[in-house]
């Protein structure tokens, strides 16, 4: 008789549960919402708002399945993508710039299900879409920024070396010294022309005056042009950061000509705060607190974040930036308030402790530099009311505080509001600063990229192959090939329970992936029952040839898998998008195809065969 280990039908059965409870989300369809949230962080969705949605809304004699307050938001669920899309531009020209309006799929999953970790698989944007940004680095204002560093540098140069000039001023991407005499103009030149000995890429014009000496510094073209490039390629870089952050299962982030960023977040639900994370362009500056004796080109006045503080003015040095923060993370002051922990690189470092040093007793501002835009309604060519944006750099002060001692690469900084905000911070530090503004040039829902008829194709290719190989398999190994067949229906179970539970996305190519595993996962079964034969043919009595042919054809199925795995897994690692979805579901399917083929096939087998006295074995 075939002696088959109790335990092993316990962990069968365990893992076909969980397989089982976890592919049950899968019959409950996600439904078109909306989410909005106020444009404000430290605001909460409240009963006002929801009963402004409720009218809007009613006005485009729209009606809304569900409507409630969600974790701070407000969602509104509707029977239709189109009532979706009506009511989001109805909401977002009502409402303009108080909120942002999101498009998401509000999942319909019971709560006993969603409360141990169920969710429906998540669908790539070729196949049920997701949200699509479309974003526009401002290449320009990044140069300006440059060229600003530049004047703000040499301006502290001179001041050092005891330069006198009459005044400073920057026009287009140039800057321009006027000197009070021939002799400060020289030393300045003597400045300019150490510098030039080094890649900086600057080029310089020199123009002479009646008794003024005057000096015009520009960056040349290569230069410019590899500083746009770099906006660019930084704010793609964070962009990954800050999608990785939000926990995105394979999106798309890629550059889309000279200046702007493809954003594709298959599967997102929380679309809101999606939005709010990527847009952001979240910064901070350093500044010492500007002496009372400054003169007025040295300092500015800036708002603080709270408005019940007023101003105040801070020098228009820069002693360090966002870019420079290597991590950011939340915590409390001994009061209990929120508070952000940064940590500088090591130049950053440098510059804080330099700009510090001698200081102890000033004020340090942190400046928190924003990009904003106001939506205005207006008219187009045909008379249609339509929502325009504008955008604007706002910069406020959130924290003003005493220099206790020389700072270096850590401190702490707090006035930055609820823990909520201190979180948001230090996400958006952590991601790394945007070297440019953006601005959103197109967000849209993505329907099937391959179109609703190349989809139905698709699962009906998976359909087709799983019957064909059923008959084939019932067909040709009788009772072996039932049992092959309970087990390859128990591996697509266990392949949608296991990508469910693991938040993988399923696209076009992730479906071929499932076609071949079909056809892969009863090639294991195909071996064995061979091998079954050929034992039966040696003269091998029936029970002892299952024995063999299941113990001896392991060793063979096994390797033919692995190297099938590690080809799967070398997709994924070196591949994107579609390449990275077929990569999935292949190697999900060799994983549990060797385990309903091997031992889910082997307890079946051994139910019906393992106890009976069998002369003679059909197969």
């Amino acid at each position: 008789m075939n002696k088959f280990p109790t335990w092993r039908y316990f962990v069968i059965i365990a893992v076909l549960m969980l397989g089982i409870l976890y592919a049950l989300p899968n019959l409950y369809p996600a439904q078109p919402a909306i989410q909005v949230a106020y444009t404000d962080s430290s605001k909460s969705a409240d009963q006002s708002l929801l009963n402004t949605i409720r009218e809007e809304i009613a006005k485009q004699d729209i009606e809304i399945s569900e409507i409630n307050l969600k974790n701070n938001n407000i969602v509104a669920q509707f029977s239709s993508v189109e009532d979706q899309l009506v009511a989001k531009t109805a909401l977002q020209k009502a409402l303009l710039d108080r909120v942002i309006v999101a498009l998401k799929l509000e999942p319909t999953t019971p709560d006993w299900l969603a409360s141990i970790g169920g969710r429906p698989l998540k669908l790539g944007l070729d196949l049920s879409g997701g949200v699509h940004f479309l974003l526009e680095v401002d290449v320009e204002t990044a140069l300006g920024d440059k060229v600003d560093g530049l004047l703000n540098s040499y301006r502290k140069k001179f001041r050092a070396e005891n330069i006198n000039y009459i005044s400073s001023s920057i026009s287009g991407d140039q800057v321009t010294f006027k000197f009070k005499s021939s002799e400060d103009y020289e030393k300045a030149l003597d400045i300019f022309l150490t510098d030039t000995l080094t890649p900086t890429g600057f080029q310089f014009d020199l123009v002479e005056q009646s008794n003024i000496s005057t000096l015009k510094v520009s960056y040349s073209d290569i230069a410019i042009k590899e500083l746009r490039d770099y906006a660019v390629k930084q704010n793609l870089m964070t962009l990954r950061n800050r999608v990785n952050e939000l926990g995105v299962s394979e999106p798309v982030v890629q550059r889309q000509g000279a200046n702007r960023i493809v954003v594709e977040l298959p599967g997102v639900q929380d679309t809101a705060a999606a939005k709010k994370i990527i847009g952001k362009t979240a910064n901070l500056e350093f500044r010492l607190e500007a002496k009372s004796n400054a003169s007025r080109l040295r300092k500015t006045e800036f708002e603080y974040k709270d408005e019940r503080y007023g101003t105040a003015f801070l020098e228009n040095d820069v002693i360090v930036t966002g870019d420079r923060v290597t991590n950011a993370n939340t915590g409390f002051d001994e009061s209990g308030f929120a508070q952000v922990n940064i940590t500088l690189d090591m130049q950053g470092g440098r510059a804080m402790q330099r700009a510090t040093n001698g200081n102890v007793g000033r004020r340090l501002g942190v400046l928190f530099v924003e990009q904003k835009s106001k939506s205005t309604l207006v008219e187009d060519e045909f008379g249609n009311e339509v929502i325009e944006q504008t955008s604007y750099i706002e910069k406020n002060i959130i924290n003003l505080a005493t220099v206790q001692a020389v700072l270096g690469t850590n401190f702490r900084i707090t006035g930055v509001g609820s823990p909520q905000e201190a979180s948001e911070l230090a996400l958006l530090l952590r991601a790394g600063a945007l070297a440019a503004p953006m601005k959103f040039v197109e967000e849209r829902t993505v329907g099937p990229s391959l179109g609703k008829e190349n989809i139905e194709l698709g699962m009906r290719s998976v359909m087709i192959g799983f019957l064909m190989v059923i008959l084939f398999m019932g067909f040709y190994y009788r009772l072996f090939g039932l049992a092959a067949n309970v087990a390859l229906t128990s591996n697509l179970v266990l392949i949608t329970g296991i990508m469910s539970l693991l938040g993988a996305t399923l696209t076009l190519p992730g479906i071929a992936g499932i076609v071949l595993t079909v056809g892969m996962a009863v090639d294991a079964n195909v071996l064995i029952f061979s091998r079954i034969r050929e034992e039966l043919k040696g003269g091998k009595n029936p029970h002892q040839a299952i024995q063999d042919g299941f113990s001896r054809a392991f060793v063979t199925i096994f390797d033919a898998n692995i190297t099938t795995l590690i080809a799967a897994l070398i997709l994924y690692a070196i591949g994107t998008g579609p390449i990275k979805g077929f990569a999935v579901t292949l190697s999900i399917g060799i994983i549990t195809s060797m385990f309903t083929a091997i031992m889910g096939t082997r307890a079946i087998v051994q139910l019906m065969y393992g106890s009976r006295n069998i002369q003679e074995l059909k197969i």
